[in-house]
């Protein structure tokens, strides 16, 4: 799925020239890496020059981390909205299947914003690594109750909450569309998820 397809939406990016160029940039970072685009690709998949670039984007860099920054508030939004359940194991369930199927159904733009991020200047990375640990805190705020409630036995937290997420970010490296539906995904995760931490 390209990012011109993905259901995400761009609207918020204006104009439209300015849109085409951040989903351009998108689809080239995810197919090519960071590294290897340059900003001839990204003009040349919005159908414009190089040089109508930098009228809405003063460097690749800024590109990236607009997509970055986009991609990971969309994805603590959905760790938020699915901490729901009478209880720990039915929450880190609920969290790791809408994390999982996060990754699989926008796998084009996941890929971009959770490999691409040495490539951002140290400002820029601090700000996107402060959603990060937002995102951390929400699963290991998860295995905390858990462990409480004697649900979860888990002896090193950190660790265990990068397994976690981990589980589900490794998704958006290899998924395409042939290898299943995202939410049967997100359900077998869950499921993996629970058996890595319950007592």
């Amino acid at each position: 799925m390209s990012a011109v397809t993905d259901p995400m939406v761009w609207e918020h990016v204006q104009p439209a020239a300015a849109r085409r160029l951040l989903t351009g940039a998108i689809d080239a970072f995810a197919e090519r890496g960071y590294q290897a685009t340059t900003t001839r690709d990204i003009a040349s998949r919005a159908g414009m020059s190089p040089a109508a670039l930098y009228v809405h984007y003063p460097s690749k860099e800024r590109l990236l981390f607009e997509i970055s920054l986009y991609g990971h508030k969309a994805a603590l939004e959905v760790l938020r909205s699915a901490d729901t359940g009478s209880t720990p194991a039915d929450r880190l369930r609920a969290l790791v299947a809408a994390f999982t199927a996060w990754h699989a159904e926008h796998h084009t733009i996941a890929r971009v914003v959770q490999y691409e991020l040495a490539a951002l200047t140290p400002e820029h990375l601090t700000e996107v690594a402060t959603i990060r640990r937002a995102i951390s805190t929400q699963i290991e705020q998860v295995l905390t109750d858990g462990v409480a409630a004697g649900e979860f036995a888990v002896t090193d937290l950190p660790g265990t909450t990068l397994a976690v997420l981990s589980l589900s970010i490794d998704v958006a490296r290899w998924y395409t569309p042939h290898r299943g539906d995202p939410a049967a995904l997100g359900k077998l995760y869950a499921e993996l998820a629970h058996r890595m931490v319950q007592a």
